[in-house]
């Protein structure tokens, strides 16, 4: 089971190589997306904050640091702060708005905010960039046409259980077998 998503994702990541050459893997993604939020808040992020962010150790982020320092996404000088690189905020500012877009998503169907949080940090490093651009319209179209009937009706369905019968045919009986 593992493997098969191992694979699904790495068929979907290569399907969606937005990034162009050196794509960069759902961990660099992780700690750019951090990085890019702490210094945000600080202005710069030592690899003190970034291990406690992702709960990992001090050393695991400093050679991630090095990773991505070589591969140009974040400016890094050892023992000093670490800040994103034109290339780094870019790929994290595109994140930040997918992991928005499908929370927002996930909100409007009624899902608590914290699981829509955590789904949406899952699902924004695999979606297709097709994929992607529909949902983005589609959550812009909801969000436009302030809380539509047809969501109402749905939020009510969540809740209950039970079918609302439909306003414009009424006698449709709804087989749920």
């Amino acid at each position: 089971m593992q493997n098969d998503y191992i694979r699904c994702v790495s068929v979907a990541r290569a399907a969606n190589n937005i990034w162009g050459e050196g794509m960069p893997t759902i961990k660099t993604e992780e700690y750019l997306e951090t990085i890019f939020d702490i210094c945000q808040k600080k202005g710069y992020a030592r690899v003190k904050d970034v291990a406690q962010a992702l709960d990992v150790g001090l050393s695991t982020v400093s050679e991630m640091f090095q990773k991505l320092s070589g591969d140009g996404y974040v400016n890094y000088e050892k023992y000093s702060g670490v800040t994103l690189t034109e290339k780094g905020e870019h790929i994290a500012r595109e994140l930040m708005e997918k992991h928005s877009i499908i929370r927002d998503f996930f909100v409007l169907l009624d899902i608590d905010e914290a699981v829509a949080d955590e789904d949406a940090c899952t699902i924004e490093h695999v979606l297709h960039a097709e994929t992607m651009e529909h949902l983005t319209k589609f959550v812009t179209f909801i969000q436009y046409h302030d809380n539509p009937m047809w969501l109402s009706r749905f939020k009510s369905y969540c809740a209950t259980g039970t079918l609302p019968s439909c306003p414009n045919n009424p006698e449709k009986i709804i087989d749920k077998d």
